[in-house]
């Protein structure tokens, strides 16, 4: 078990419940290829429900486990679409795939734009200028409200997946 601190991130200024998400235009990686896409036409294709998951670069433990619970339960199954967006670059993105035979896409954000626009970034202990999305979860519907969120406080923190998937209206 590799050892670390955990470290307090403070308060975030995160889309609540009933309010909009942000809209956003990066490349969406799958095993096979990436391409630019909306995150409204993407949700647009075929309506219903979006689940909107940050996590920090794949080849982290945090995301690692994170995409690996979400696997584990179903949830390309059960949640509608859920969807990844990390600070990895389409590479990382597709060699984490190809090695963990997940079913979700991921958009890449190497420059963290879309987490702050989201309000979930963090800065990197005594990395100046580094950052990265801290792990969290936005459900969407398709006008892009936030039904259910929930974004970690501390640095490792990962959700009761049970008490989420209740706050997120998973069935």
């Amino acid at each position: 078990m590799p050892e670390f601190d955990v470290v307090e991130l403070g308060p975030t200024d995160h889309p609540e419940p009933g309010e909009a998400a942000p809209d956003f235009t990066r490349p969406l990686v799958t095993d096979e290829f990436w391409e630019d896409r909306t995150l409204s036409d993407l949700i647009g294709e075929t309506g219903g429900r979006t689940i909107l998951v940050f996590t920090p670069m794949t080849g982290s433990f945090v995301a690692k486990y994170v995409w690996d619970e979400l696997a584990e339960r179903d949830w390309d199954e059960r949640a509608g679409r859920v969807v990844g967006v990390t600070a990895s670059t389409p590479y990382g993105i597709k060699r984490f795939l190809e090695g963990n035979d997940h079913p979700f896409r991921f958009f890449t954000d190497p420059s963290n734009e879309i987490a702050a626009s989201y309000g979930v970034d963090h800065d990197l202990d005594g990395m100046t200028g580094v950052s990265e999305p801290r792990v969290a979860f936005f459900a969407l519907d398709a006008d892009r409200t936030v039904e259910g969120a929930w974004v970690a406080t501390d640095w490792p923190d990962f959700p009761d997946y049970d008490d989420l998937e209740d706050e997120l209206g998973l069935e």
